[in-house]
């Protein structure tokens, strides 16, 4: 666990500035590089010390049977777990026989830099061996944003003192020894050795192997290419053999002289083709990026990044941890879907192997909100990776004797991998969660082309399993009962209110989007008798309330339940589920998560126009003081909703928390990959939170209030092709229009239009003043020890 700050607070850098070998496999996820494709963890670059090697494409697992002490119809009968793939990272040294290993010998300096704006890994370190020889390493890392199968490295060493003979070999290497799990069910499933070799190729500076699963059949190719550069009688000499490809490169450097290599790494797989077209693709990803050259895939780098910051950037003034925290968050966010491409964007990205590498609904509700507004392209390729998986999630549905499609809890390659139904196949929200996705998609960005040829689809399947699980009661009221919310310690519940809303938008917006595209939906299947049935449905959903306490009930029934006895709970007992039986939780007022809570945000609207924004706040009162935040998904929601009802100082400390999840390590899970969604809901509390930035169909509202430690806030907004810049001081808030054509929003209720000719300029209203809500006890917000 990180103790101490690890980094330094800086505006577009994270800094290390020291080596500590305890928290090494934090810092690996932390300093983790992707496009959505490729994967590398932030490892040593000689591979050794590490905490958790890791070489990821994403898609790329393992399956492995799921145990049961007793079967059971519709159990998975499959797990999937990500696997760590050919690692082509590594590059090792030896300085006069010595080997270059920071456990030993004397570490002069040592720092890494994780450079936001280049997309960059930079690391420099001076270093004295056991035998008195001193060198000093820089090297500089990227996962390319531009070229979808390349990662590069420069790795450079320099003569310091002394002259030295220096070796370095650059290596493949596939099934690399992982560490065992340490019985953390976050963690995820090591499995030993899961590549049969069918390949292995060295000649002049090139590398290629070629593997396969020896399970689920996938191939994986990795072929590396060097540039060398060092003074007169470098040599080098290739060999490959069985999980090993290497260059070798040996030179005798004079004092200040350097020996410089540039390795090029190509990665492809396929569960289709054959092993000379995977050889193929691996060697041509590799002429491309050759082309470039390292300065050019530098300077791609730069100019992806430049375009994505100039329409995403987020701008804190008055809390220096959290400005570099949103900016780090928005760039990991980025990283895991870029260029995932009908791929999956899992709960870790490709920055680790928690959780199995698998995808939740984290993806749409919390990722692709972000990615909207910032880089929407990456989230229609998102949700095209959902529509290539709807056969499976049709059969699923089938199984459990249902219309429509059931899409899994969690997965990697379409099929259910969750092996515990209350909090899996029970979590029916999912599909909901893939739906909304879908249609605030097409809202923002206004492609109808996609809602025709996939978001149509999602919603219509969606639709459907909905009025399949649900029924009318005998007073024509609509009931989805036997239900998992987001709130896992209240499992197959009746009437969950987040998903009876989301439902009913689901339903809403299938019925709209056939009517806009008549001719694909009979295609579908879908007539006017479905269509009336989908609104008839809707408009009939039960919404538990409990006029006694004047509250919204999570589900049927819950404010009866008794209360968790929090007093008795010590401060070493959460999360909950890791110390108490399920049982026990799933019987008592508790809650994992933000539920009703997040209802209030993702379907805000229909509590403000079935209540008022008194009932927001009283909603929010009862429930803070029962929510413990066992889920690093939690802080984000409650920062928005605590934002919106007047509780700007809550809300700030809830958004630091979300900020600093991974920075600070506060969960102690950071080792395992980082908490993706968390990262995206730093974006959600400070511009749906303190911005508030809500959906109004085409339109977008916003109602800015600041809480007194931030001076200013500003935000871009991709909103239906044009650029939105949002400014927010103490007292007022600037609507800038950088490009588009004149967009019309709301100010805290004000109609405005605002032109890319003169920026609109609006007074911030003070909050309504209310009694501060309490957490649980040893459950107010972590906002992170350096705080």
């Amino acid at each position: 666990m990180i103790t101490d700050r690890s980094y330094a607070v800086e505006p577009w850098t994270v800094r290390e500035t020291a080596l500590d070998l305890g928290v090494l496999a934090q810092s690996e996820s932390v300093f983790a590089l992707s496009n959505g494709h490729v994967g590398w963890r932030g490892n040593l670059d000689e591979g050794e010390p590490h905490g958790l090697p890791g070489s990821y494409l994403n898609g790329v697992h393992e399956v492995h049977p799921l145990p049961y002490a007793e079967a059971g119809y519709g159990y998975p009968e499959s797990g999937q777990t990500v696997i760590n793939v050919t690692n082509g990272k590594i590059i090792r040294l030896l300085v006069d026989d010595e080997p270059f290993d920071l456990r030993y010998g004397r570490l002069v300096s040592h720092e890494r830099v994780l450079d936001l704006r280049r997309g960059v890994l930079e690391r420099t370190c001076e270093w004295t061996s056991p035998a008195g020889s001193t060198v000093r390493v820089r090297s500089t890392r990227l996962v390319s944003l531009t070229q979808r199968a390349v990662a590069a490295v420069a790795y450079e060493v320099e003569a310091v003192g002394d002259r030295s003979r220096v070796v370095i070999q650059s290596e493949l290497v596939a099934n690399e020894s992982l560490p065992e799990p340490d019985g953390d069910p976050r963690a995820a499933r090591a499995l030993k050795s899961p590549l049969e070799q069918e390949d292995d190729f060295a000649s002049g500076n090139r590398l290629r192997l070629v593997h396969r699963t020896r399970r689920s059949g996938l191939r994986v190719a990795v072929a590396a290419d060097h540039v060398v550069t060092g003074p007169e009688r470098t040599t080098t000499r290739s060999e490959s053999g069985i999980d090993v490809a290497r260059l070798t490169v040996t030179s005798v450097l004079e004092p200040g002289q350097t020996l410089r290599v540039e390795k090029l790494v190509a990665h492809g797989w396929s569960g289709a083709r054959s092993l000379p077209a995977m050889a193929d693709q691996v060697d041509a990803a590799l002429a491309a990026a050759a082309h470039d050259g390292w300065a050019g895939l530098l300077a791609g780098q730069r100019a992806c990044l430049d375009d994505f910051w100039a329409g995403a950037d987020v701008e804190v003034e008055g809390d220096e941890e959290i400005q570099q925290a949103v900016r780090f968050a928005l760039f990991h966010v980025l990283q895991a879907g870029a260029r995932a491409e009908r791929r999956a964007i899992p709960a870790k990205g490709l920055t680790g192997s928690g959780y199995d590498g698998h995808a939740f609904w984290d993806t749409e509700m919390f990722v692709l909100p972000v990615l909207t507004h910032t880089a929407p392209r990456a989230v229609a390729e998102a949700l095209r990776w959902r529509y290539n998986t709807l056969d499976e999630a049709r059969e699923r549905a089938a199984q459990l004797g249902l219309a429509g499609a059931a899409f899994p809890w969690r997965t990697i390659a379409g099929p259910e991998g969750s092996a515990y139904w209350p909090a899996g196949t029970a979590a029916f929200h999912v599909n909901a969660g893939i739906a909304d996705a879908a249609a605030r998609y097409v809202e923002a960005t206004g492609d109808t082309d996609f809602e025709r040829e996939t978001g149509l689809e999602l919603l219509v399947e969606t639709a459907r399993l909905w009025r399949s699980l649900g029924h009318h009661d005998t007073h024509g009221v609509f009931h989805l009962d036997g239900v998992t919310g987001p709130d896992e310690y209240s499992a197959v519940a009746d009437d969950n209110t987040y998903t009876n809303l989301m439902a009913r938008q689901n339903l809403r917006a299938a019925a709209d989007a056939a009517e806009r595209h008549p001719d694909r939906a009979r295609h579908l299947g879908v007539d006017e008798e479905e269509s009336a049935a989908w609104r008839d449905a809707a408009d009939a959903m039960h919404i538990p309330y409990n006029d006694e306490l004047g509250v919204h009930e999570q589900h049927a029934g819950f404010t009866r339940y008794q209360r968790w006895d929090f007093d008795a709970t010590r401060p070493d007992q959460y999360p909950l589920l890791l110390h108490f039986p399920y049982f026990d939780l799933y019987r008592k007022q508790v809650v994992k998560q933000a539920d009703l809570v997040l209802a209030m945000y993702t379907c805000g609207d229909w509590f403000e126009q079935e209540y008022d924004e008194e009932q927001i706040a009283r909603n929010f009162a009862y429930y803070e003081p029962l929510t413990v935040r066992d889920s690093s998904l939690s802080a984000c929601c409650q920062a928005v909703v605590a934002a919106r009802t007047g509780h700007l100082d809550l809300a700030y400390a809830y958004t630091a928390e979300a900020a600093l999840m991974d920075l600070e390590d506060l969960e102690h899970n950071t080792r395992d990959g980082l908490h993706i969604a968390s990262l995206a809901g730093t974006w959600m509390a400070l511009v749906a939170g303190f911005g508030g930035m809500r959906r109004d169909g085409d339109r977008l509202r916003f109602a800015p209030r600041l809480p007194e430690r931030l001076r200013r806030l500003a935000f871009h907004v991709a909103f239906r092709g044009r650029r939105l810049r949002v400014d927010i001081g103490a007292d007022k808030v600037t609507y800038a229009l950088l490009e588009g054509e004149p967009l019309t929003l709301r100010h805290h209720g004000e109609p405005l239009t605002v032109g890319t000719d003169e920026p609109a300029v609006r007074p911030v209203p003070p909050p309504v003043r209310r009694p501060a809500p309490a957490q649980p006890r040893h459950r107010a917000p972590n906002a992170g020890g350096g705080r």
